[in-house]
């Protein structure tokens, strides 16, 4: 997680009982995580539009499943960043620029390289979850930990399935 939100202030009143200083960077965390989680649907959806393979329909479908649960993640975490009295910012641009998944490889054609490189973004959101989860933590926040720690056991359910996948090497 090296790059953060700007949307990092709360810009509406709560009478959420959190600190400002600590609802500001739960925003700013919660920004990252869903900017990264678009980020994440968007590969599933590319590696869904484009993998061919001897496995094709169960990896086609595995993908869109992937998607949907992401999408989903996406919506939990920005809810939670609304509650706290913030503003989710979940334009493209914004998630280009705050996500560290490694762009989606438009040269992947077969089975096997789709479900690399779907590995490895996977892992990479799994690694920031659990980074947001400690953050979190941290600050006091045990909503959006426990918001994270979903997203989490998801995530690493669905690596899980992805690396099943993998051709044995």
């Amino acid at each position: 997680m090296s790059r953060t939100s700007s949307t990092a202030a709360p810009a509406r009143t709560t009478h959420n009982t959190l600190s400002s200083d600590i609802r500001s960077e739960m925003i700013a965390l919660l920004n990252q995580v869903l900017g990264e989680a678009i980020d994440l649907g968007r590969h599933a959806k590319q590696a869904h539009w484009n993998v061919r393979g001897p496995a094709f329909i169960a990896v086609h479908k595995l993908f869109d499943e992937v998607y949907e649960d992401v999408i989903d993640y996406g919506d939990l975490v920005a809810e939670r960043a609304v509650q706290l009295g913030g503003v989710v910012d979940g334009r493209v641009g914004t998630v280009a620029e705050v996500s560290s998944l490694t762009p989606y490889p438009l040269e992947a054609e077969s089975q096997d390289q789709h479900v690399a490189a779907m590995t490895t973004s996977l892992a990479t959101f799994g690694k920031t979850v659990r980074e947001a989860i400690a953050k979190a933590a941290d600050a006091g926040d045990a909503d959006s930990a426990d918001i994270c720690t979903e997203i989490s056991r998801g995530i690493d359910k669905w690596l899980w399935m992805v690396e099943a996948h993998l051709s044995a090497r």
